[in-house]
């Protein structure tokens, strides 16, 4: 009798130990002392990934480093400006007029910038349409690159807009220009970045640790790559198509029909010279994030990279030169104007396109980069050239961007970079982990079966 009185208070204190455990692993105990049905429900989850993500939020690393210091400062003092800016208008900080209502905010970090952020659309068609697998280790790092170039670069639109609550319009109906290409633009923008959105959120997911929400919406990946392929081909074209309404503005050197073409065909060779130029400074900078993957294969995908840059701007010297031959520029060669032109199709597209067949002919990485380096500045002179440049050449006052727009448009850029750090220091991102197992590899078997 003492033996059955004493297995059964063990049992009972067994009983009483599983429920202790069951309760503090989140199990509801009813009266009667058995446990039910777990609290893990939508509100756990919640608070868990708001103390998640609250954890997230401090800081890594010192905080008062060089790089910080100055661009918290650009940051900082584009905050003032920009005070300024909405509380008493352009005219306070920007020397926009009439005759130059585009400024370096939306000729650099818009139509330059969307340029830069093309290698989104090129890489993913890449891997997801042509199976390139080859590049698969890059598509995270450069779908978030292209993201944020869109949020922050449309944000910077909204800066020289005089009335930048009517930006709006466009969207819910209210004067609708089905022939305006700003229209187009517009929405192009809009669900282009939806679709990045889509597209990156897998390694949000999969940082958060919602496995099932991550195979929701990594099946939901190749719509998206396949919806922003059309609209991306679509706006790169479309940011030529509206400097198609300055045909007695911009200088014939620059002016042709064929901008949307000329357009798209650089943002394909300008993207992948952003994704060769990012890459090798985050593969120094967040080596400790790089995963297996792309440690191994990095210098084998930036020579395929350099590849596809020359056979792009072969392309466009091509078009160029039957452009100049068709539109009769000869005349234009011996003036200021044809140096500047010559200076930008020799020296800033010809001559890295050589770069990059040398490069990857060689292997040598340093040329590469050079190159990739030559063609963003390239790009830049070229946007900027039809934007603004050569944009009213024959203006007597010429348009010349106060400090203030200058330290602004840094600032953007600036606030870029500082959340493309936060990102990639914390979400899956330079790792091709795409499963559950990937997340849980190098950890103990325990741990794995707490994953699990």
């Amino acid at each position: 009798m003492a033996t059955v009185n004493t297995q059964a208070a063990a049992g009972v204190g067994s009983a009483n130990a599983a429920l202790a455990a069951g309760t503090n692993a989140g199990f509801v105990v009813n009266p009667a002392g058995a446990a039910s049905l777990p609290v893990h429900g939508t509100r756990g989850e919640i608070l868990r990934i708001l103390r998640f993500v609250r954890g997230e939020l401090r800081p890594r690393g010192k905080l008062l480093t060089p790089f910080n210091v100055v661009t918290g400062g650009l940051i900082l003092a584009s905050a003032v400006i920009l005070y300024f800016r909405f509380y008493l208008g352009l005219g306070a900080v920007t020397n926009l007029s009439q005759e130059f209502p585009w400024g370096i905010w939306k000729a650099f970090n818009v139509v330059t910038g969307v340029a830069f952020a093309g290698g989104a659309y090129v890489v993913t068609f890449m891997v997801y349409i042509l199976r390139m697998e080859k590049y698969h280790p890059i598509v995270r790092v450069t779908v978030l690159n292209g993201l944020l170039a869109y949020s922050f670069y449309a944000g910077a639109l909204l800066l020289e807009l005089g009335r930048p609550w009517n930006v709006i319009n466009p969207i819910i109906g209210n004067s609708f220009g089905f022939s305006s290409v700003l229209f187009l633009v517009a929405w192009h923008f809009m669900l282009y970045m939806m679709a990045q959105f889509v597209e990156f959120s897998p390694a949000a997911a999969q940082w958060l640790k919602l496995e099932r929400l991550r195979k929701t919406l990594a099946a939901m990946t190749l719509g998206a790559v396949v919806l922003g392929i059309t609209l991306s081909t679509l706006h790169q074209s479309g940011l030529g198509a509206l400097f198609l309404m300055a045909r007695d503005k911009i200088h014939p050197l620059w002016y042709t029909e064929y901008i949307p073409i000329l357009f798209l065909v650089s943002s394909v060779f300008a993207g992948l010279s952003m994704v060769i130029f990012e890459g090798s400074i985050s593969r120094k900078v967040f080596q400790h994030r790089v995963g297996t993957d792309l440690r191994k294969s990095h210098d084998s995908i930036v020579m395929g990279l350099a590849r596809i840059c020359a056979g792009a701007m072969f392309v466009y010297l091509s078009m160029q030169f039957l452009v100049f031959i068709h539109e009769q520029r000869w005349g234009y060669l011996a003036t200021g104007w044809g140096a500047w032109y010559g200076l930008e199709m020799l020296g800033f597209v010809a001559l890295p396109a050589a770069l990059f067949i040398y490069g990857f002919r060689k292997s040598n990485l340093r040329v590469v980069r050079g190159a990739a380096v030559m063609t963003l500045l390239g790009i830049v002179l070229n946007r900027l050239n039809v934007s603004l440049i050569a944009y009213n050449w024959f203006a007597t006052v010429r348009y010349v961007p106060t400090w203030m727009e200058v330290v602004v448009s840094l600032g953007v850029i600036s606030a870029q970079i500082w959340v493309f750090r936060w990102v990639i220091q914390r979400m899956p991102v330079l790792s091709s982990g795409h499963s559950a197992h990937e997340t849980t590899a190098g950890r103990s078997p325990e741990a794995r079966a707490r994953a699990a």
